[in-house]
This record gives structure tokens, sequence and C-alpha cells, in this order.
């Protein structure tokens, strides 16, 4: 049996490549695109949580 050494693998960070930081907000039309979708899926549920999440702006 070997025994692995502490340093001796390099792992590739998840992120690498990828844009970091904070996304742009969404904008009205999408807002407003994906509250429609919800209703005329019958997510209430959904549509409630995603009300609640941009009224507090999160």
């Amino acid at each position: 049996m070997e025994a692995i050494g502490v340093g001796s693998a390099r792992r590739v960070p998840w992120n690498k490549g990828k844009l970091t930081g904070q996304k742009p907000p969404l904008k009205l039309r999408e807002i407003w695109a994906i509250r429609i979708r919800l209703q005329l899926a019958g997510k209430t549920r959904d549509l409630a949580l995603f009300n609640l999440a941009i009224d507090s702006k999160l």
C-alpha cells in the first residue's frame, strides 16, 4: 500500500478560467419573464419565493 503525500497531487480549482465576482443585476424584462413563466406553470410556491427574493433585493 502506498502512502499518499500531502502535497504530491495538485488539484485544479473549480473556478479556474471562470469569471468571478458579482453578477450583473436582472433586468426588469427578465424579472417579468420569470414571473410569467412561473405563473403559467402553476408554480405558486416558487413564484412567491421569487417575489420575496426580488422584494428583499437578494
